[in-house]
């Protein structure tokens, strides 16, 4: 030890390198200067909220708080299986998938390993890779669509997790079945494919699938759901996922061991099962995406197509109609949509698609800005 009063300098603790390079994920604004009541955009969450069934599970756990929750969420684990119709044993859980991204990273990185995502995917994937000690390679996407054979060409010995979110958020387009089936199959054996499913209820596309079945004909490949989008349990903090049995094995040697809580356990137990629900919340939402992607291209805002439960409406091409005068118009009006800088697309607000009257105040508001920067 060195003595009182030296002179050389403490530093104190100091954390790795690599997270230094970690820019926190920022979530969607709730609040709008100036405004008592606004209309929340900015989180891709259910307008309708949850069901009546998990509300009610969510009530009767209040008698079970004193107690710790099922380890292995044995019952939840049940209605997944017999919902989606998989094994249960290959079931994995995460408080939120984001969780799930993230001790993934931790269970099959090292530091030096690579991990591809697309350039404009999940912040959650550089942030997982990084704080692993990995490091996170973005690659091209076309038309604001995964492009599977820039993903193929920047796989290289080092790689070790290829994270696509199908469809993606924030781009809202996705990949069709085969084409996915072709990344698996042109990954090297080393190589795992994590499919995350976060908007998949949303898909109503004959060429679509979510992936579960491919994990049962592949050995690299993991699917990814969560119950914070369509199943309206964002507050609760729960995601799973379906996996071969070697990944399913090192995800519980590094996850906590009571990562569920039984509130959340409950609620998304009923949520999962009432599946009529579901199918209205994905009618609802396809109904007013379309109906407002219509509004704004009839008012001359370029909306990409988009099969999640948001759109995201490009400004910018005509001088003072700016994506960023556009969100601080939409704020003027209480409505907070997302700004897309931080996924490197500064023209672009992410906007998701809220109740009926969410929608057509949107549409209003836009038609005026436009209006407007026109005169």
């Amino acid at each position: 030890m060195r003595a009182a009063g030296s002179s050389a300098s403490v530093a104190g603790p100091q954390p790795n390198q690599h997270v230094l390079r970690i820019s926190p994920y920022t979530p969607g604004e709730s609040k709008a200067d100036g405004q008592e009541r606004v209309i929340k955009l900015s989180s891709n969450e259910n307008p309708l909220g949850p069901s009546a069934r998990a509300i009610e599970a969510y009530r009767r756990a209040a008698d079970q708080m004193a107690i710790y929750p099922d380890g292995n969420a044995s019952s939840l684990r049940g209605a997944i299986a017999h919902v989606k119709e998989i094994s249960p044993d290959q079931i994995i859980f995460g408080a939120g998938s984001d969780e799930i991204i993230s001790l993934l990273c931790m269970a099959f990185c090292e530091p030096g390993d690579e991990v591809i995502h697309t350039v404009h995917g999940f912040s959650m994937y550089r942030i997982s890779a990084l704080a692993a000690g990995a490091e996170p390679v973005a690659v091209p996407e076309t038309d604001l669509t995964t492009d599977v054979g820039a993903i193929l060409r920047a796989v290289t010995d080092r790689t070790k997790l290829v994270f696509i979110a199908n469809p993606n958020n924030p781009t809202g387009t996705y990949i069709d079945a085969a084409t996915v089936e072709g990344l698996a199959r042109g990954l090297p054996p080393h190589v795992l494919l994590v499919l995350d499913g976060a908007y998949a209820e949303y898909m109503r596309m004959d060429d679509y699938d979510d992936g579960l079945r491919l994990v049962d004909r592949l050995p690299n490949v993991i699917v990814t759901h969560t119950f914070s989008k369509i199943h309206g349990l964002a507050a609760l903090r729960v995601g799973w996922g379906y996996a071969p049995p070697v990944v399913v094995d090192a995800y519980n040697r590094v996850r906590g061991p009571f990562n569920l809580s039984i509130p959340a356990q409950m609620a998304a137990e009923a949520a999962i099962r009432d599946t009529a629900y579901v199918r209205a919340c994905a009618i609802q939402n396809e109904v007013w995406r379309d109906w407002l992607t219509k509004e704004l291209s009839a008012a001359q805002i370029e909306v990409p197509p988009s099969f999640a439960n948001f759109i995201l409406p490009r400004f910018g091409q005509n001088g003072s109609v700016s994506a960023a005068s556009a969100d601080a118009f939409l704020r003027s009006r209480g409505i907070i949509a997302r700004r897309m800088e931080g996924y490197g697309l500064p023209d672009h607000l992410r906007i998701s698609i809220g109740s009926s009257s969410d929608c057509i105040a949107v549409a209003a508001a836009l038609r005026e800005f436009v209006g407007g920067a026109r005169e």
